[in-house]
């Protein structure tokens, strides 16, 4: 195999086009081994998609397979190729070559042709980081060049005015309106179950959601029941982020659980299901979680860009407004890193902040 370091990134472009797009030996054996470290259905469909795309890049880009370790020059390319910059005549540039962003396109391996946000390039370096770690190999994207590169593009997003894009909070005003939307039906029911769940019961992930079962729910009382999180994403390999797994699920939440399950006839398996005209049936997607979400913020005639994380920003959202310790936030949603939570916890509590009201006073 040729020294990396010596072949131009556009050299042989015909022939690096022509080559399957394929992942490696190595890159396979990698993600075999993140699926026995990755519990999680999504994050190992993640992984796999980012170690893929990796391989088709470097295969058209360089014409020749992806192997491991990778020298630190290739991740360097691939960083500059997917992020945009402000070039010295003042315009947005990547580098990308325009024929290998097609056929990258055209594989499959990239939804449109164009640069990616920082957080997407940040997340295929950290697969490919984890990979090299997991075959106990040197890393390149530990390297001091590849982190200042990274950090010092996040500084030139956000001069550049760029965001991370969240979607929109569903708080209690907007959950009401949502759950007014909900009628008697089996799928009004099913919805209004959901979304009270979901919300009620610490801001549930849409995946947390779908993989709700009845084996993890327990009556504890009249309208009461707790339900233990056993699916979840900071519980990999049985591993807390607090000190229970158990989430209460009260009163109206409690109540709209019990008439979606009496009405559908659950007696066991998953809790949320998908419904066939008037037949119940198998659990329900993630995606078809956040379809739900979607479709009854329209129905409500909510304006923003909902989904299923909404629920749970718009849970840490509510919770900060009123009051409630970002501790006991935490102990509901699961959030490891406080810093994770913050940007919510924040946002909620802007307007209940005393230094905001010294002109009054």
């Amino acid at each position: 195999m040729k020294d990396i370091s010596t072949i131009s990134p556009l050299a042989h472009p015909a022939s690096s086009l022509a080559l399957p797009i394929q992942l490696a030996q190595q890159a396979a054996d990698a993600v075999r081994e993140l699926l026995a470290e990755a519990a999680a259905a999504n994050t190992t469909r993640s992984y796999a998609s980012a170690l893929r795309y990796w391989a088709g890049w470097h295969a058209a880009r360089y014409a020749i397979e992806l192997a491991l370790p990778v020298p630190e020059a290739a991740v360097l390319q691939f960083v500059v190729d997917h992020l945009v910059r402000r070039s010295a005549e003042g315009e947005l540039a990547w580098e990308l070559p325009p024929a290998v962003d097609q056929a990258l396109v055209a594989a499959g391996l990239k939804a449109k042709p164009g640069p990616w946000t920082l957080a997407t390039v940040r997340h295929r370096v950290a697969v490919l980081s984890t990979a090299h770690r997991l075959k106990q190999l040197p890393n390149p994207c530990e390297q001091p060049a590849i982190r200042t590169v990274l950090s010092r593009a996040g500084r030139a997003a956000v001069k550049r005015g760029e965001r991370p894009h969240k979607k929109t909070a569903i708080t209690l005003a907007e959950l009401e309106a949502m759950l007014a939307t909900c009628d008697d039906s089996l799928e009004g029911l099913r919805d209004c179950a959901l979304l009270c769940f979901g919300f009620a019961s610490g801001g549930r992930r849409r995946s947390e959601i779908a993989a709700a079962d009845l084996r993890d729910l327990r009556r504890i009382g009249p309208q009461a029941y707790i339900y233990r999180l056993e699916h979840s994403k900071t519980q990999q390999g049985g591993v807390t982020a607090t000190s229970t797994p158990d989430k209460p699920v009260l009163d109206r939440a409690a109540a709209a659980l019990e008439a979606w399950l009496g009405a559908a006839g659950i007696t066991e398996g998953a809790i949320f299901r998908r419904l066939w005209k008037l037949r119940v049936g198998p659990a329900l997607s993630p995606a078809a979680v956040g379809e739900i979400v979607q479709r009854r913020a329209k129905l409500a005639g909510l304006e923003g860009d909902f989904g299923g994380h909404s629920l749970r920003s718009g849970f840490v959202t509510e919770a900060s407004r009123r009051g409630v310790p970002l501790p006991a936030i935490m102990a509901m949603t699961e959030h490891r890193a406080v810093s994770s939570v913050m940007g919510y916890f924040q946002s909620g509590g802007a307007a209940g902040n005393p230094a905001a009201r010294l002109l009054d006073s």
